[in-house]
């Protein structure tokens, strides 16, 4: 399988459907871009927020959005990176873990609405899985597959190898895939907001 092929519309339509049957919000924009706006529009200002390393959301432009003082968010994660103590950076680092809206991505995506996330270090779980109360993820749509089992080879045989590639040429040691989280739905009992945007585009690996 060809793991930068987009999705066809009928595809598209079928996640949308898979995910919703899971709790989660499914929104289909054209663009990055309006992938932007959209996140804009989701977070009210005031909100405290956190967020993953991402290609994607380097590619939509929200890294650079946040380095701006425009936003009105309390931004969470950066507190943690300019924080130089290390006690202090730890304590900021917990608080981060509550944030209100969580932002990130997944690897894989299957068309019945299952999410495959991978992480070096496991940062990203808690958040995703149970501390954020809002969670958005921003997926292009050439990261679905047909099915749970491609979902998988999909990270293992074109995720990992080309984040390793990534991280060795910032002079990191590479990355493995040593926590995987796979989200099958949002418990309505959870009383959480998971929502993810579709964006027609190649975005991400």
């Amino acid at each position: 399988m060809i793991f930068t092929e987009l999705a066809t519309q009928e595809t598209i339509e079928k996640t949308v459907a898979g995910l919703e049957s899971r709790n989660i919000e499914a929104i289909v924009v054209e663009t990055k871009e309006q992938a932007l706006e959209k996140i804009k529009e989701l977070i009210p200002k005031g909100a405290s927020i956190n967020n993953g390393s991402s290609t994607t959301l380097q590619q939509i432009g929200l890294i650079d959005y946040l380095k701006g003082d425009g936003h009105g968010w309390n931004n969470l994660h950066a507190a943690v990176i300019a924080e130089k103590d290390l006690a202090k950076q730890a304590e900021a680092r917990n608080r981060a873990l509550f944030a209100e809206y969580y932002l990130g991505s997944a690897h894989a995506l299957s068309s019945d609405g299952q999410m495959v996330i991978a992480s070096a270090s496991g940062s990203q779980i808690a958040p995703l899985s149970f501390t954020a109360r809002n969670v958005i993820l921003v997926i292009g749509i050439q990261k679905i597959t047909p099915d749970l089992e491609t979902a998988m080879q999909r990270l293992y045989q074109h995720v990992v190898p080309l984040e390793d590639q990534r991280m060795k040429k910032t002079g990191a040691a590479g990355t493995i895939a040593a926590k995987i989280l796979l989200f099958e739905q949002e418990p309505a009992f959870m009383g959480r907001k998971v929502r993810v945007i579709l964006v027609k585009e190649n975005l991400g690996f």
